[in-house]
């Protein structure tokens, strides 16, 4: 059986580690680096580094905190922000990313994400989308939530999923940093349309919301969290232990 994976998420702005509630009142949490140093040794199957702000200042990801935190990094690395070209998949890659989030940028040319599934394969390109409910409808958000595009979600995601996206992170907006647990109702409707790892992101507050999404929704394949592993309020060790004991397979790391 295949394991469940448990991904802590570096949001970064400016060269260090934010967290906020539902995308806004960001507040310092860390170097970049020493997290991701210190989940590489506890636990933790992957990484993911978001520059949150490179999408909706019009610039480049920041690619020398990325290089420095990559060489402290020996697990999968997913690293997103301010992908607007095949060319920004080649840099990131080349600073030491194994995958590439890619969420404005497709949005502005859909068509990027079929260009870099050719170039470096599905495997490689990661769509994320950043989710809020509109007068009841599934609505995707552009630059960091900022942004209300118009566009259904779960359409796009399917769209995108064809296109060649090998993986999908649906960030539930509605849900960020309040800690009342995962967007079952959503992350549900985007399994039914998909057959690649769908990762969940967006309101884990304890270790039984992790228990609850993969009890409820055996097609999620990952849980994706940041201040409750950040500020040590659910220690990856304990989370995946209590994982095991209720029948969810997970990595354990031998210490």
């Amino acid at each position: 059986m295949i394991t469940k994976r448990i991904i802590p998420c570096l949001d970064v702005r400016d060269g260090r580690v934010v967290k906020g509630v539902n995308f806004e009142g960001l507040r310092d949490v860390d170097s970049p680096v020493a997290l991701a140093s210190y989940y590489s040794s506890c636990g933790a199957d992957e990484l993911v580094f978001y520059d949150i702000t490179a999408s909706s200042d019009g610039r480049k990801l920041f690619l020398d905190v990325l290089r420095e935190t990559s060489e402290n990094v020996f697990i999968p690395l997913t690293v997103g922000g301010g992908i607007n070209t095949v060319d920004d998949f080649d840099r990131v890659l080349k600073c030491g990313a194994d995958k590439v989030s890619v969420n404005s940028g497709a949005i502005k040319d859909p068509s990027l994400i079929s260009k870099a599934a050719k170039l470096y394969g599905d495997q490689c390109v990661v769509l994320s989308v950043d989710i809020k409910r509109v007068d009841g409808v599934f609505t995707v958000f552009a630059k960091g939530g900022r942004e209300n595009t118009g566009i259904e979600a779960i359409s796009w995601i399917k769209r995108c999923v064809d296109s060649g996206a090998g993986e999908v992170v649906v960030n539930s907006i509605d849900t960020d940093g309040v800690k009342g647990g995962f967007d079952l109702e959503m992350l549900g409707a985007v399994c039914e349309v998909v057959r690649v790892p769908v990762i969940a992101s967006g309101g884990a507050g304890k270790i039984d919301d992790f228990i609850k999404l993969f009890k409820t929704l055996p097609g999620v394949d990952a849980g994706l969290a940041a201040s409750i592993f950040h500020f040590g309020e659910v220690m990856i060790s304990d989370l995946k232990k209590e994982m095991q004991k209720s029948g969810i397979p997970a990595r354990i790391t031998a210490r």
